[in-house]
């Protein structure tokens, strides 16, 4: 059995995730801590009412430290003595800038909630990672924040995005070199352009289609993992042409 905490659950990607979970059998998965930033939404009480208490919603501000520190002495205490085993940072931001990149005005807001706020979650929650028998933490980010692949989204009028996500690829290298000789697997994942409300409806998949894909990844999780920027699998995708396959492979960074 397998406990998971995760980020920017109050909708999108991060409600499905827990949806999904939630629906797993309890040998599989024992509790989901489902944070997001404000009371659980509609939907997501839904998801808690129907779990039989499998899943616990928090509030937490992930850009406040001591907002974390609370959240962990509360999901200590749900936990009974045991340890965390998945870590899924998946709440972010993606501003704007239209006007061009000169007139970029929100880089420091990316990278505080991006970038930032991923390292204070992940370092508050490292105690009870260690404790717990997994030790697996995932980063979700985007293909849009590979340097190798620039180019092939240079019309995506968001620089503070982009630039923040290639900063958390390479945070998430560097926990990946310190805590893989601990037994710790940190990688990222790009779970594709989904319809959320931050990818909109014009997006390739549905938000069901990419929390399944990046389960499977978190679920069939190995060691060489560490430190690698996956790539989703979705049946059809393998070569589509333009920027966005969902091949299955590492991405370059």
């Amino acid at each position: 059995m397998s406990s998971y905490f995760i980020t920017g659950a109050g909708r999108g990607l991060g409600l499905e995730l827990v949806n999904q979970l939630s629906r797993m059998p309890s040998n599989q998965v024992s509790i989901v801590i489902a944070a997001s930033r404000s009371q659980p939404t509609a939907a997501l009480q839904e998801v808690v009412d129907r779990s039989h208490g499998r899943v616990i919603p928090i509030t937490v501000t992930i850009t406040d430290r001591s907002s974390i520190d609370m959240a962990v002495r509360e999901v200590s205490s749900r936990l009974e003595g045991k340890g965390l085993d998945v870590l899924i940072n998946n709440a972010g931001v993606m501003p704007g800038a239209f006007k061009g990149i000169a007139k970029m005005d929100n880089l420091r807001y990316a990278f505080e909630v991006n970038v930032e706020a991923v390292h204070e979650t992940t370092a508050a929650l490292l105690p009870l990672l260690k404790k717990g028998a997994g030790k697996q933490v995932v980063n979700i980010s985007t293909t849009v924040g590979s340097i190798s692949q620039a180019e092939g989204f240079a019309q995506a009028p968001f620089p503070a995005y982009k630039v923040s996500k290639a900063a958390l690829n390479m945070l998430t290298v560097q926990y990946a070199l310190e805590y893989g000789k601990e037994g710790f697997t940190f990688y990222v994942i790009s779970p594709g352009w989904l319809k959320t409300d931050m990818g909109s409806q014009n997006a390739d998949l549905g938000v069901d289609v990419g929390a399944g894909a990046v389960l499977d990844i978190v679920l069939n999780s190995r060691p060489e993992y560490n430190g690698t920027f996956r790539n989703i699998l979705v049946p059809g995708w393998e070569n589509n042409e333009g920027p966005n396959r969902y091949d299955g492979k590492e991405v370059p960074w």
